[in-house]
């Protein structure tokens, strides 16, 4: 089977990580690369030892290259307009950044135009790929802490930044189980103008289907990990059950207390050794149809839709059940600003 080509947009920090392990996949051909800036196309471009045509403009990028997997690391605001390209130009799969988007009603147009097209798409929710938090998962799902009652997640980092990432942590644990409410509560409109715009703190509540509880805190207010330098690795994410509990922190490792006693272990948020795992998981589903992929754009709107249901519920002081019908009917920035004080 011939590989499968790629092209890449974007060569920051993140497209230069996309194009070293796509390039070292030999299940994929990096042909591609486009950015605006110059020294950072060129810098990308060195990194790789299968040199890729190079690019600075998107567009004829598309259309010089035909990729069957169309990879674009940018801020989130660029969300729509390049899934819209990489359908237009017939790619197979479109893999991209957290969050899907900034509200869920562009979330939704964007997976309508995906599942329309009948395009795959794949979301950066990688950090769940290290060995710290598979070891959580495993616990959890073992049967060592007894019945499942409670998962928690926090991080420091503002909203749009950690938020799909805690709320993937807690529905990998909690084997993808639906979420039937949310209910949330936000303060502080700082970074409502960030590339990443977001409430200063946000607190949230979700139930689960199978009866387990969800609580996450993000923003500047939520729990110091004094054990972890780093602002990033400052994520916790853990399980309690009824004999016992495990956690997985983003830059600190495994820790779990069950009827056999107390227990750790090492892991660190790793890019090098977390992204290969994601990318084989895109060869995977491009060869088989039926095998889906666990950063799947259907699990991504997930993440999305439980935190913009979040915000929703801070917004109005209510509780929202999902999945949410009227996805067109409010913007959650739009009602962040209206409501948070100035």
């Amino acid at each position: 089977m011939n590989p499968y080509r790629v092209a890449i947009l974007g060569c920051g920090k993140r497209g230069r990580l996309h194009a070293e392990v796509f390039n070292a996949n030999p299940r994929f051909e990096l042909v591609g690369l486009c950015d605006v800036d110059e020294e950072r196309l060129n810098a990308c471009a060195d990194l790789v030892a299968r040199k890729p045509r190079l690019y600075k403009d998107v567009k004829e990028m598309l259309a010089a290259e035909q990729p069957e997997v169309f990879c674009f690391c940018t801020q989130p605001a660029l969300r729509l307009p390049m899934v819209r390209l990489g359908v237009e130009a017939g790619a197979k799969l479109i893999c991209f950044e957290k969050p899907m988007a900034t509200t869920l009603r562009e979330g939704k147009e964007i997976m309508a135009l995906a599942d329309a097209a009948g395009v795959k798409l794949t979301l950066s929710h990688q950090i769940k790929y290290g060995e710290h938090f598979r070891k959580v998962k495993e616990i959890a799902q073992s049967g060592a802490l007894g019945r499942i009652h409670t998962m928690y997640g926090t991080a420091t980092g503002w909203y749009l930044h950690m938020v799909t990432h805690v709320i993937d942590f807690l529905r990998t644990f909690n084997g993808f189980a639906e979420t039937e409410w949310v209910v949330g509560q936000a303060i502080g409109r700082e970074k409502l103008t960030d590339n990443h715009p977001s409430a200063d703190y946000v607190v949230g509540t979700m139930q689960f289907a199978n009866g387990v509880r969800g609580i996450i805190e993000i923003g500047n207010l939520a729990p110091d990990v004094p054990e972890v330098e780093y602002w990033w690795h400052k994520g916790v994410a853990g399980v309690y059950g009824t004999q016992g509990y495990a956690e997985a922190v983003i830059g600190g490792g495994w820790r779990a207390a069950t009827k056999e006693g107390f227990a750790s272990g090492p892991g660190c948020w790793n890019a090098q050794l977390d992204q290969p795992p994601y990318i084989d998981e895109i060869a995977d589903w491009l060869d088989d149809p039926a095998r889906g992929h666990s950063c799947s754009g259907a699990s991504g709107y997930k993440n999305l839709e439980i935190a913009m249901g979040i915000l929703r519920s801070a917004a109005y002081r209510k509780q929202v059940s999902l999945p949410i019908a009227d996805v067109e009917a409010d913007n959650e920035l739009e009602l962040l600003d209206r409501v948070l004080p100035r």
